[in-house]
């Protein structure tokens, strides 16, 4: 374990973020690095747990106590190894995932846990910064050759490991840059995207090509895709958006979330401005998930007048209810960043109609719980209620891929679809869900097809119970 002592001793110490003033001016990221002090009492804070629950917490089986023993020993290096062992991409989640795995920390039963999630960026941006990332080439190739289409952090996850097993990977994206919604969904001030193309120069190095601009199931058929390929990797996402269904939906100034994120994304990459802005804009945002939040921190950037999220379940509470123990994920209120740097939120609200003049949206009406009704002036509605699934039209229609009864495409135990030689993970199986998750199936899903391609068990690892870092 890390010090025997540090829980005693030391209280949880997460990494400062800019000031609300500063980092409202542009889209840099909001957090800071986490000092190197904080981060050895992070680790030793660290119990060592005789059963960690964090590996239960974590979909990756991130070997947790291993790489905070090492940190709080001072072995920078080691602390990497055990993190990259299970995690093919630490800078994404360091920055990106609600950390199920703090929620899981034994600490977490009385007191606040480990932050592991800050520890996990201090240690990847180290290894970074020291040169110990470095391309690792298969040393042959087995004349074997893989598409994966979509480049998000599962298909980014499944071509790292075929691509270290010595097949010839080839990363297909439609849009004009590789990273998929880490790219385009994600704001930068969670995620600057130079974070992205030094991983894909890495990915790059070892082997993997990339495509981007190809749209498959128009320009380029999914069943010419296969056809020219032993293995063919779905990794799609689940881009299909809940919409609004309430009079007035189609009003002009109703926009989709990732319509209005990705417009915002691809004016920072360019240099330009929105396609979609809130500026001097009355916004209300329906939705109080992330995506909502990052719509929210997007519109105070862009200079909206006013920004309310809403939401059409009541606050959650304070605290853990009886209902949701330890080590559960706490239903609990919560502020992001975003929610901290303006903003209005409400809650219980139910849209009943929407109001305009001459095609343009002018005001939302909404119930709240008693059934009452008030009248809110808007000018930008954005819709960020959530995802129904990918979008399979031309995957069912060209190659006959079965989905299940929620619109996913439907697989077996071992990710492959009802075509033989075509798998599928992250969310276009399992319905849109956490970045861990995206990559844990990536990971899985290429030790599947490693072992359909060369015809006996795949030596990939499967979570963090496979690998060769134990004691502590």
């Amino acid at each position: 374990m890390s010090k025997p002592t540090g829980f005693l001793e030391w209280q949880r110490e997460d990494a400062d973020d800019r000031p609300v003033r500063e980092r409202l001016r542009d889209f840099r990221e909001v957090p800071l690095p986490l000092h190197p002090d904080s981060a050895h009492r992070q680790a030793g804070r660290c119990m060592g747990c005789g059963v960690p629950f964090c590996h239960q917490g974590c979909p990756l089986g991130n070997v947790i106590p291993d790489f905070n023993a090492a940190l709080y020993r001072g072995d920078h290096r080691r602390a990497y190894q055990v993190l990259a062992s299970t995690n093919d991409f630490p800078e994404f989640t360091g920055r990106l995932c609600p950390a199920p795995c703090e929620a899981a920390c034994v600490l977490a039963v009385n007191q606040e846990p480990v932050t592991i999630e800050a520890i996990e960026k201090e240690i990847i941006e180290r290894a970074f910064a020291e040169g110990w990332v470095q391309p690792r080439a298969p040393a042959q190739r087995t004349g074997k050759r893989v598409a994966v289409v979509g480049s998000g952090p599962a298909g980014l996850a499944a071509a790292a490991q075929l691509n270290r097993r010595g097949h010839a990977v080839t990363v297909i994206e439609r849009a004009d840059a590789v990273g998929g919604l880490l790219r385009y969904g994600i704001p930068d001030f969670k995620l600057e995207k130079q974070v992205i193309d030094r991983r894909v120069r890495v990915l790059e190095a070892e082997g993997v090509v990339f495509r981007t601009g190809v749209d498959v199931g128009g320009s380029l058929s999914w069943d010419a895709l296969f056809d020219d390929h032993d293995a063919l990797v779905l990794a799609i996402g689940a881009r299909r958006a809940r919409e609004l269904e309430v009079p007035g939906a189609q009003l002009r100034g109703v926009v989709q979330a990732m319509d209005f994120l990705e417009s915002q994304n691809t004016a920072v990459r360019r240099g330009t401005e929105p396609a979609l802005s809130a500026d001097r804009r009355r916004v209300v945002i329906l939705g109080g998930g992330d995506t909502g939040s990052d719509c929210l921190g997007t519109a105070l950037r862009q200079g909206a007048v006013s920004v309310t999220q809403a939401e059409l379940l009541p606050a959650p509470p304070e605290a853990r209810a009886e209902t949701n123990p330890w080590p559960q994920w706490p239903m609990i209120f919560r502020t992001s960043s975003s929610q901290e740097e303006g903003g209005e939120r409400r809650f219980s609200r139910r849209t009943a109609r929407l109001e305009g003049q001459q095609g343009v949206l002018e005001a939302l009406v909404w119930t709240d719980e008693a059934g009452v009704e008030e009248r809110v002036p808007v000018d930008l509605l954005i819709q960020a209620m959530g995802f129904t699934g990918p979008h399979t039209e031309a995957l069912t229609a060209q190659l006959g891929v079965e989905l299940d009864a929620r619109g996913n495409v439907k697989t077996d135990a071992k990710f492959q679809t009802s075509v033989p030689g075509v798998y599928c993970g992250g969310d276009a199986r399992r319905g849109a869900s956490l970045i861990v998750w995206a990559i844990s199936e990536g990971r899985e899903l290429a030790r599947q097809v490693d072992t359909f391609l060369s015809g006996r068990p795949s030596p990939l690892p499967t979570k963090g119970r496979d690998q060769p870092f134990g004691g502590r």
